[in-house]
């Protein structure tokens, strides 16, 4: 068993409970026993996998200067404005499934999420120079940044909290719309996540409102968020639901509980009844305060899967950094989807090699990421597949969105 506490993570982990006054036991440290010396070391020795693999499938090399750079491929381009377009003329109509806003909470100014800026700045923005950060779409895609992008990270996360974030503030309906444009997107679901404040903390009225007064509901579909420890939250999830809400996003890290914990059945038996996705969190991205993942492990997803079968659960990032653990899970569990982003171009064709096409979901993580990072790596590894093309892009979201039971935009349902 590990104990793990690093004094970084501990003092950003005692400030936000402190300053959310959520009453909560400080999580900086564990010895719990949920996550264990030997579950360190596998992250660690996938890192180092991932890094002497790199370029060495079929698929060969494939590194470029930036965001920018990804116009060395041929599917996209440079346009006059600067920007970087996909050009490719046959593609179907995407569904990016996993896509945010600006976040502004507790302490933070508000965000006119209806602006139009210059530029968007991503959180992990490999664009911010010229030439780019070297850009590797065979590792997972943060292995891309370095010790000082994950500090600007850090500090603009904990900007949307106190003091408000020069990022955030880019991160807005047209420019989400337009990065769309951009990449061939026709619909994006955009998903909020209820940090448990005790105020400042409704997300999801923010962005439906937003989605609403913009008239992109037909491109933009809200997502709804409950925290697992809000008394209210099985009351929320239906006036959420009755807002449009196509999915629920269920963050174990940034919410802090284990998907497995008995307390969480009744939201997931909650989403059966409603017909809506929980989309979770999945896996350690490797960047997180290390104190977070321990929650996000795939073996604490398995009880939540196994005993709510009627519920479709998405994985996001397919278990990221435990990508390995993740496929034999959804091989065991029919009702599991698995949101690609983040993965490299030869996990990516394994993962429709071992899952089919068909279980697989596009999806950018927009505003951490350019659109297009997610959608090259899909064309180079579905180049000369058109059905799984068609499947990643379009199809399966498609089919799991048919499933939800769609509801109109009610702006006047009153919040309980």
């Amino acid at each position: 068993m590990r104990f793990v506490c690093d004094r970084r993570s501990f003092l950003v982990e005692m400030g936000l409970a402190a300053m959310a006054g959520l009453g909560l036991p400080l999580a900086g440290c564990d010895s719990s026993g949920r996550i264990t010396e030997a579950d360190v070391s596998r992250l660690a020795a996938q890192k180092r996998r991932e890094r002497e693999r790199s370029g060495k499938s079929r698929f060969g090399v494939h590194r470029y200067q930036g965001y920018r750079g990804l116009a060395e491929l041929p599917y996209f381009e440079i346009d006059p404005r600067g920007r970087l377009k996909c050009v490719l003329e046959d593609l179907p109509p995407i569904i990016d499934f996993h896509t945010h806003l600006g976040i502004a909470a507790l302490l933070a100014p508000g965000i006119d999420l209806l602006a139009d800026t210059e530029r968007v700045r991503h959180f992990l923005d490999c664009d911010a120079t010229n030439p780019g950060c070297p850009l590797d779409l065979d590792v997972y895609i943060n292995a891309n940044f370095d010790e000082q992008d994950l500090e600007t990270l850090e500090w603009e996360t904990l900007g949307q909290l106190f003091w408000g974030s020069d990022f955030a503030a880019t991160h807005t309906l047209p420019n989400l719309l337009a990065e769309m444009d951009d990449c061939g997107v026709q619909r994006s679901l955009v998903l909020p996540i209820a940090l448990g404040l005790p105020f400042g903390d409704h997300l999801a009225d923010d962005w439906t409102a937003a989605i609403d007064t913009s008239n992109a509901g037909e491109r933009l579909l809200p997502g709804a968020s409950v925290h697992p420890r809000d008394p209210d939250a099985i009351a929320e999830l239906g006036r959420q639901a009755a807002l449009g809400a196509r999915a629920v996003k269920l963050h174990p890290a940034v919410q802090r509980f284990y998907p497995d914990d008995p307390e969480l059945d009744p939201i997931y038996e909650e989403c059966g009844r409603l017909g809506l996705p929980v989309f979770f969190h999945g896996g350690r991205a490797g960047i997180e305060p290390e104190y977070n993942r321990r929650f996000t492990l795939i073996r604490h997803y398995e009880a939540a899967v196994g005993e709510h079968r009627n519920v479709n659960f998405v994985l996001g990032h397919a278990g990221a950094r435990d990508v390995a653990d993740a496929i034999p899970f959804a091989r065991r569990h029919p009702n599991v989807w698995m949101g690609i982003h983040g993965q490299g171009i030869a996990k990516l064709d394994e993962l429709i090699d071992e899952l089919g096409a068909e279980r697989l979901l596009f999806g950018s993580d927009w505003p951490f990421y350019h659109v297009a990072a997610t959608l090259a790596k899909v064309l180079i590894v579905t180049e000369g597949r058109p059905e799984a093309r068609q499947a990643i892009l379009a199809g399966s979201a498609g089919r799991l969105l048919a499933g939800v039971r769609a509801r109109p935009l009610l702006r006047q349902l009153p919040r309980t």
